[in-house]
């Protein structure tokens, strides 16, 4: 069998039961669907040490980012949307004593719900069109639905090739 992860607490205290209710290793690990090592472990370190929780959350590296810190980059986030990883580390390295890379900086932002996104690029309205489309507004503005039921919008290639726009 592959490798699954860490057994819950649960699932250790079924282990236990099973072993102590007279199967053997090999009837607990068909029944319970564990390797005859995961069987044998949980068992022994039960029978040795009298409890079942696993120890492995203490393994590893601590995160450098506590839930302080995420609530403080979340602020920073917060005040500036557009910023960037890299001006959001600057910021959050500012008042620290332990400075943490952009890869820290990465896996925060994304183990607290933010991804990164770039902004959709879209073209920007002409100072000439933009007045252009004041003046129909402000020139059409009391216009009823019956009068804009009167009105035959066409498109731009229409107009090339001769068609025209009723008003």
């Amino acid at each position: 069998m592959g490798k699954k992860g860490d057994l819950s607490n649960f699932e250790r205290g079924m282990v236990v039961g099973a072993r102590r209710a007279g199967l053997s290793i090999s009837q607990s690990a068909q029944l319970l669907g564990f390797s005859h090592t995961t069987i044998c472990r949980v068992y022994k370190k039960w029978c040795e040490k009298g409890k079942t929780s696993s120890m492995r959350q203490s393994c590893g590296r601590k995160c450098l980012v506590d839930a302080r810190g995420q609530r403080r980059m979340g602020r920073l986030i917060q005040a500036d949307r557009r910023a960037t990883l890299t001006e959001i580390t600057t910021r959050y390295n500012r008042g620290m004593q332990q400075s943490i890379f952009e890869t820290t900086t990465r896996t925060t932002l994304r183990r607290m719900g933010y991804n990164s996104r770039r902004p959709h690029r879209v073209p920007l309205i002409s100072t000439t069109n933009r007045k252009k489309r004041l003046q129909f507004a402000q020139a059409h503005q009391n216009w009823t639905v019956e009068d804009w039921k009167n009105v035959a919008c066409s498109d731009e290639s229409l107009k090339a090739k001769g068609g025209h726009t009723q008003y």
